[in-house]
């Protein structure tokens, strides 16, 4: 009865949890949103106040320059004389007349001009006329009617004034507006043609914007005109407002009374792909009216082409900001595009026009519908769970049980405290002796997984290695049996990182660190080879680098699972009788070992170090290969690419010499023991360059000491590469 329940409990829980998950979703999305909202409104406030405030301190050193100027003693009084003489005939089709005063102003002008970064200047008198220009153009001609208002604001106040972006052929419109009166006026415009002289200067110029700063001229006491400098607004104006922006959606533009654009729209591609700029030499500036079109164009919405497209309202932003009213809108609404967006506005009366700024409602609530999209997963797969647990508790509850109770369990002397890693064969635990009080890892084969093979093999690994004393090998402290028969044997707990996760997280090692690790591990293997045991998995994984005693860069060899008797005076115990399999990892696997696993010695193990030097210097295995069979192949056949040629990193001659000659295909080229290549590897001029100042520097500049890695055999998420078992006779 009571394990019934329990069966139950395990399905009921998910849906509580569930239940639970659903709730919390919905307070936590309704304190995110607010939380969200807070922050987008301050943000938004923040750029739009940062954009007002550089467009405000750029326009006052704009009226300051051109009032510098026009208070200027010398270039006031030429002013002053040029605003006194009749008013200059312009003859169609001539250039004007040189005049003496305005050929000394302009030279005196010009080099000013220049230095403070204006194209550009005019002066206009008081009945709205060019009397003069730093170029012959526009002499003679009045300034359009959308200016002259300004132009009577500057005449009537003696205060400075900026005049918004406008295009420069609505000044050539003006002229033919402007040019006379009666029969003079009939005469001319009889003479000229002038749609195509207004299209030929809309062709010269190109899509061209421009804004002018004008400054009063004053004799004595009187305005008596005013001195115009032009700017080209992509410089300065649309750059401001480029500036302060929102993440990858986020713009800043300005508009006028009517909603048309009057900076450029940082989406300028993407409005000409959606048909609402019509030629690809044409910005936003002075040719968008922000309307709202209805429906996301971004998306394939198509508006309607009839009298109402025409009249379709301005996007909320810049409506709000036209009737004068200072807004920030949360809620999302379509902008020109039809896109989604939140933002803030205002209406700048000093200046003329507005400002907006505004971001995708998708990105500015993105992390909101992550944390919703999370918890609907979350809720799914705690009903999936729920499911699966209902359906399958009957097949699964004892094997958990079982796994449950282990881990409680008293290892002799260990007590089990949490698992750290698991693989083919067996599971590793962290455990605390009870008496010493230190952290060891427990390696066992869990009962389900137990059979002949396996933990015959298993034993073998626990006694063999039990034989190895030196320090860069792994010490075994002890091994047994628990209560119900599961073999154990405990090991050292290391902290640091094996050499595959070196070079994936560090790039190819420089030779002299190569040169002290493989020493370390030639050190290892002597002693193994010595007591007539051969290793046969020599790779990244199964080497360990880690700091003992205070000593940084210490290497531990690790995974003693494939060990092999040998005795070189008893060629009968080479391999176990009747093995017909290749074992180990197909990159380090020597050609000897692959052919038939009793032709393997120490020599073998030598290869496979061979092969790990390679791998360290160049980042990269030996051969390049998809599957095993291939790589078996390459290992019998091919020759290495010397490792200088794969890496930029500087490679002696000596240490390439000795790489390549462990990578021989027949044996008795090799260094014939772990001594003699731990000699070679020493001869390498770069053999004393990694020092212990180097090593403890490496260690504390990357900070790896708390990570906790143990015994390879358990399995590392991190190494791709696998130890194999192939049946020789399915080949």
């Amino acid at each position: 009865m009571m394990i019934g329940r329990s069966k139950q409990l395990f399905w009921i829980l998910p849906l509580a949890l569930a239940g639970l998950v659903a709730v919390l979703g919905w307070w936590g999305n309704g304190r995110l949103r607010d939380t969200i909202e807070g922050e987008l409104k301050a943000q938004l406030t923040a750029t739009l106040n940062a954009n007002v405030t550089a467009l405000g301190i750029w326009t006052t050193n704009q009226t300051r320059l051109a009032t510098s100027l026009a208070e200027d003693p010398t270039l006031r009084k030429l002013a002053s004389d040029i605003f006194q003489l009749p008013p200059p005939e312009r003859r169609i089709g001539q250039p004007p007349a040189p005049i003496p005063e305005v050929q000394r102003f302009n030279a005196e002008l010009r080099p000013r001009l220049a230095q403070l970064g204006y194209e550009t200047a005019q002066l206009v008198n008081t009945n709205f006329m060019v009397v003069a220009s730093s170029r012959p153009q526009g002499v003679g001609n009045l300034v359009s009617d959308a200016h002259t208002n300004k132009f009577e604001e500057l005449f009537e106040s003696g205060e400075p004034v900026i005049i918004t972006p406008f295009k420069p052929d609505l000044l050539t419109q003006r002229r033919f507006n402007r040019i006379g009166t009666g029969l003079l006026r009939t005469n001319i415009l009889r003479r000229i043609n002038r749609p195509a002289l207004v299209n030929a200067a809309r062709a010269r110029r190109g899509d061209v914007t421009l804004m002018q700063v004008a400054a009063p001229v004053r004799d004595q006491t009187n305005v008596v005109g005013a001195l115009a400098l032009i700017i080209n607004p992509d410089n300065e104006f649309s750059r401001i407002l480029s500036v302060a922006r929102s993440g990858d959606s986020g713009e800043t533009y300005a508009f006028d009374q009517t909603g048309l654009m009057i900076s450029h729209s940082r989406f300028d591609d993407q409005l000409r792909r959606l048909g609402l700029l019509e030629a690809t030499n044409i910005s936003s500036a002075l040719n968008l009216r922000l309307r709202d079109p209805g429906g996301d164009l971004t998306k394939g919405f198509q508006p309607a082409t009839n009298v109402e497209t025409e009249a379709k309202l301005l996007t909320s932003l810049v409506a709000s900001a036209v009737d004068g009213e200072d807004t920030v809108q949360l809620e999302p609404a379509r902008d020109y595009r039809g896109v989604p967006v939140v933002g803030a506005s205002c209406w700048l009366p000093q200046f003329g026009f507005g400002v907006a700024t505004q971001i995708d409602a998708d990105e500015a609530y993105g992390p909101l519908r992550i944390l919703q999209l999370v918890f609907v997963v979350l809720i799914l797969c705690l009903l999936l769970c729920a499911t699966g647990l209902f359906v399958f508790s009957n097949l699964t509850w004892r094997r958990r049980l079982s796994e449950a109770e282990l881990k409680l369990k008293q290892l002799g002397q260990y007590t089990i405290e949490e698992k750290i890693g698991e693989g083919g064969m067996g599971v590793v635990y962290r455990a605390r002796h009870a008496l010493l009080r230190r952290d060891t890892a427990v390696k066992l084969l869990l009962p389900d997984r137990a059979n002949p093979a396996s933990v015959a093999r298993f034993e073998q690994e626990v006694r063999l290695t039990c034989q190895l004393t030196h320090p860069n090998t792994i010490q075994v402290y002890d091994y047994g049996h628990t209560p119900d028969g599961v073999f154990y044997y405990a090991m050292e707990f290391l902290r640091g990182l094996n050499l595959h996760d070196l070079v994936a997280r560090f790039g190819p090692q420089p030779e002299g660190r190569v040169i002290h690790i493989l020493a370390q591990v030639c050190d290892s293997l002597a002693e193994a080879h010595a007591l007539g045991l051969i290793h046969r998995d020599i790779k990244p994984a199964n080497a360990f680098l880690c700091s003992r005693g205070g000593v940084p860069d210490w290497v531990k060899v690790l995974d003693f699972g494939l060990v092999q008797e040998y005795r070189a005076d008893n060629p009968a115990q080479k391999g176990n009788p009747g093995e017909n399999v290749i074992e180990g990892t197909p990159w380090f696997t020597p050609p000897e070992a692959i052919q038939s696993s009793v032709q393997t010695d120490p020599r073998s193990d030598l290869y496979s170090v061979g092969v790990l030097g390679y791998f360290l210097l160049t980042g990269q295995y030996i051969f390049d290969a998809e599957t095993v069979p291939e790589i078996h192949e390459k290992q019998l056949n091919a020759c290495p690419i010397p490792p200088s040629h794969r890496t930029t990193n500087p490679i002696s001659p000596e240490m390439e010499r000795t790489i390549l000659r462990c990578l021989e295909k027949d044996v008795a080229a090799r260094p014939q023991s772990a001594g003699e290549l731990k000699m070679l590897l020493m001869n390498s001029p770069a053999a004393g360059e990694w020092t212990p100042e180097m090593r403890v520097a490496w260690w504390e500049s990357y900070g790896l000491q708390p990570a906790a890695v143990v015994d390879e055999t358990a399995g590392t998420p991190s190494t791709p590469m696998n130890t194999v078992s192939i049946e020789l006779a399915s080949r």
